[in-house]
């Protein structure tokens, strides 16, 4: 049964019958009555209600399962996919940013059937407690975060070995100090390397993929998506707040911006929707880390053996592909299809 500290409200009604059936369990081992029957046809009102809710769920679910506290965050996904990782600080000009993590670390190709283990892997890191969320800036990256990618990113161009982001982010940090230290240059800046690193770039978007916080990571040869993730120019509640002055329109500002895994592979933005078990990462890590190590190892494959030239046309090519549109059916589309 979930946990009902973070219960969603959707998963209420779920809740409730799980409950139910634990407490008919209980009964069935207290007493000599036989409630066998009972519960198998509560058990399978509980699959069939789980299966509705997760495989039906609105663009607004998902941003919340997304944000899940339990869901598994980037440095869950380095220790197990990796091994003998490496942590690399600092940007050589500030300081270090803690939102971002990346280094050095053996990819368990074996596992995944890639040939060559050693990647750069990085990405956003936010916090389990206050503590940590604090000291993680929730995520939230300063500039310095994005010219230790960029370091870390040159670094693996140097020794020939492909990069892993991770993408999760409600955004690049907005505080006045960031913009002194120049967070738009450093996220630019990023996007420039980034289009033409000589090396192979993997990105997932394992969580929140929000604005350039983190477009700054996500520019790479085959972009994946964890099913319930999202990624877009903005979330949903500061979309409502600019669009309607208030917050209380997010589930509508969701479903105009068409940020979940489905909307986006639909127009190019992502190459491949990664399966997450059914009711999010958080319920069973392991499967999750499983399905994004094995779409990592796919990826690399096809892209360890491509030249060097090959490799960074055809990623700007499919960058270039992304907004593309047939003007003639735009035009003969009803207006608000």
């Amino acid at each position: 049964m979930a946990d009902d500290t973070y219960l969603l409200d959707f998963e209420k009604p779920l809740y409730e019958l799980e409950q139910k059936l634990d407490e008919m369990r209980t009964l069935n081992q207290d007493h000599a009555e036989d409630l066998s029957a009972e519960i198998e046809a509560l058990e399978e009102r509980v699959e069939q209600l789980r299966v509705s809710i997760y495989r039906n769920l609105t663009r607004w679910q998902r941003v919340q399962i997304a944000r899940h506290p339990q869901r598994p965050y980037t440095l869950d996904h380095i220790e197990a996919l990796t091994e003998n990782f490496v942590e690399l600080h600092g940007d050589r000009r500030f300081g270090d940013d803690r939102a971002i993590v990346g280094g050095f670390a053996q990819f368990q190709g074996a596992q995944y059937g890639h040939r060559d283990r050693t990647v750069m892997i990085m990405g956003h890191q936010k916090g389990r407690d206050t503590k940590e969320r604090k000291f993680r800036r929730f995520g939230m990256p300063n500039p310095e975060g994005y010219r230790k990618a960029e370091r870390l990113m040159k670094m693996a161009a140097k020794f020939n070995k492909p990069v892993v982001t991770l993408l999760d982010t409600p955004g690049a940090y907005p505080g006045m100090e960031a913009e002194e230290r120049g967070q738009a240059e450093a996220i630019a800046r990023n996007l420039f390397e980034m289009a033409r690193l000589p090396v192979p770039i993997i990105v997932v978007v394992i969580g929140e993929g929000a604005s350039g916080g983190a477009l700054g990571l996500g520019v790479g040869d085959r972009v994946l998506m964890l099913e319930n993730a999202w990624y877009s120019v903005i979330a949903p509640e500061s979309c409502s707040q600019i669009l309607w002055r208030s917050w209380d329109y997010k589930e509508d500002a969701a479903r105009a911006l068409k940020l979940t895994a489905t909307d986006l592979v639909d127009v190019n933005v992502i190459d491949e929707i990664v399966p997450e078990p059914v009711g999010g990462a958080h319920r069973d890590p392991k499967a999750t880390f499983n399905a994004v190590g094995n779409a990592i190892g796919a990826a690399l494959n096809t892209l360890s053996d491509r030249p060097t030239d090959t490799l960074l046309d055809d990623r700007l090519a499919r960058f270039d592909r992304i907004g593309a549109y047939d003007q003639r059916t735009a035009a003969e589309s009803p207006v608000g299809s």
